[in-house]
């Protein structure tokens, strides 16, 4: 890993660890590299602006400032194309609009040379992707399960046929190449997997959403995870536990 790399990767598990701080030894084993080396990096941080505070002794440590503010954006030109190649791979994924725009805004505002190694490196990495359902429709989808309200839903089965339901949107969800709305159907009074690219129109409606939860979709697939990263919570056990597992094969339905 290059020295500019492990300032950034540095700062961010300084920014992880919160008040608990870490050990220059522990930093050092994570980034294979010596304590001198890390101490170093540590006094480079903080020369560039990073609030970093030190405490001695046992259970000691480094960490940054709680409610300091950190420089405008630490990324590493790697790190930009990466942002910039999975919003570009996903242009039908929820929020995905918002997405390209917090992009376009975090590199408007990277150093000049950052920027210049990014451009050159983003011209290396081609996506081919699906077109994206209606905008329309998906900024239907976005706002009904940002503001938990109903959504009207034209939807056109496997079959062919159109149904119009309201749905209580619970989670979005990406299986098979396809992204679904997971919510509780009104019409059915039951738990659906609708897909996104055969729903036809959408409106949010007044309704409120009453309550449903992600517990209620069932288990997730060993290989699902929630985008912010983080374990997903053992689900209870006992008699009231929620054993449905969520159907992921050819035809999740509505």
């Amino acid at each position: 890993m290059k020295r500019t790399e492990r300032l950034h990767a540095l700062s961010e598990t300084l920014r992880r660890s919160g008040t608990r701080g870490c050990s220059a030894e522990r930093l050092a084993r994570e980034f294979e590299v010596s304590v001198r080396t890390i101490k170093r990096d540590l006094q480079a941080l903080e020369n560039s602006g990073a609030p970093i505070w030190s405490r001695p002794g046992p259970g000691g440590g480094y960490g940054l400032a709680a409610r300091a503010s950190l420089p405008p954006v630490t990324l590493s030109p790697a790190q930009a194309v990466a942002l910039m190649a999975a919003v570009s791979a996903a242009p039908d994924a929820p929020y995905a609009d918002l997405a390209a725009a917090a992009v376009r805004k975090i590199l408007d505002v990277l150093d000049p040379g950052t920027r210049s190694l990014a451009d050159d490196l983003a011209g290396r990495v081609w996506v081919s992707a699906p077109p994206a359902a209606s905008r329309a429709i998906r900024s239907a989808l976005e706002q009904a399960m940002l503001e938990q309200r109903a959504v009207r839903l034209h939807y056109v089965s496997g079959d062919g046929a159109t149904t119009t339901r309201d749905v209580e949107p619970v989670l979005f969800a990406a299986t098979n190449g396809q992204w679904y709305l997971i919510g509780w159907c009104r019409l059915r009074d039951a738990m659906r997997w609708f897909t996104v690219s055969r729903i036809a129109r959408a409106s949010v409606t007044a309704l409120p959403c009453s309550g449903h939860t992600v517990d209620e979709v069932g288990e997730p697939p060993a290989s699902a995870r929630p985008v912010h990263g983080r374990p997903v919570r053992p689900r209870p056990s006992g008699p009231t536990a929620v054993r449905r597992a969520p159907r992921t094969s050819a035809a999740p339905h509505g």
